[in-house]
């Protein structure tokens, strides 16, 4: 399930192994551009309840909410409570963003992360609280302040904010936002920054897929290699792959 106005759903699907089908609902509309308010609006326990009752007439093996701020903007309390009104609701597995970003950062021992988010100063603030209250340091921050339209952020931007926020000794580089576009542009920055880089849809799918027993798919994506290494598409942490991002030329 994700917001109102998620427009990604076909990088969801660029995880998605070919075995696995992805089946997608939105929340209700409401008239507020993006903020701590749109945030706790579109994770109201209710909201996630009908959305997991509509999803469950196709019969998931797990849920996922694929929106950031919306389960972080409560803390790590409020995080866990989504999740448990989501697995009442269908009886099955369910995760959200901000939970699959701790799982993922513990999956690659990563404390200290440089940031990067599409939000304005207040929502960045309340995600950098989040990581505080489960022990993540930031070593640096870019953001961009926008309340609408954050798809249309081209990758070029996402680049030149990533290269902002690495200015200290970072473990691994976090996008925010899972309307924000990110699949193309995680080998460059791998490759460039000399760390891994995790992105909120990434995370989102690789946490629900490994909760079935599935593996989320993408090359040159350190996280995806490490847990499941393919034969002859390893390669060494600052030997990008040519690029490849779908009508992006000249992005970086």
């Amino acid at each position: 399930m994700a917001p109102f106005d998620f427009a990604l759903d076909r990088e969801l699907w660029r995880w998605v192994p070919d075995e696995v089908s992805l089946h997608l609902t939105r929340t209700p509309f409401v008239p507020v551009e993006v903020s701590l308010d749109l945030a706790r609006l579109v994770s109201e326990h209710e909201t996630l309840r009908d959305a997991v009752r509509a999803l469950t007439a196709v019969a998931p093996e797990v849920v996922a909410y694929a929106c950031a701020s919306g389960s972080f903007v409560d803390g790590l309390a409020g995080e866990r409570a989504m999740c448990a009104a989501m697995t009442q609701a269908g009886e099955l597995p369910s995760v959200t963003t901000s939970g699959a970003l701790l799982d993922a950062l513990a999956e690659i021992g990563a404390r200290r992360i440089a940031l990067v988010t599409p939000y304005t100063e207040s929502v960045t603030r309340a995600l950098e609280d989040y990581l505080a209250e489960a022990g993540i340091a930031i070593t640096g921050r870019a953001f961009l302040g926008l309340t609408r339209h954050i798809w249309k952020v081209p990758y070029r931007d996402v680049v030149d904010m990533a290269r902002q926020a690495v200015v200290g000794a970072a473990d691994c580089l976090f996008i925010s936002c899972t309307n924000l576009p990110t699949y193309d542009v995680i080998p460059q920055l791998e490759a460039e920054l000399r760390m891994p880089v995790l992105s909120a849809n990434q995370v989102t799918m690789w946490s629900a897929l490994r909760r079935i027993g599935e593996h989320a798919v993408g090359p040159y994506q350190q996280l995806l290699l490490d847990e499941a290494p393919q034969p002859g598409q390893q390669p060494q942490m600052g030997e990008p792959p040519q690029a490849q991002a779908e009508g992006q030329e000249g992005w970086a």
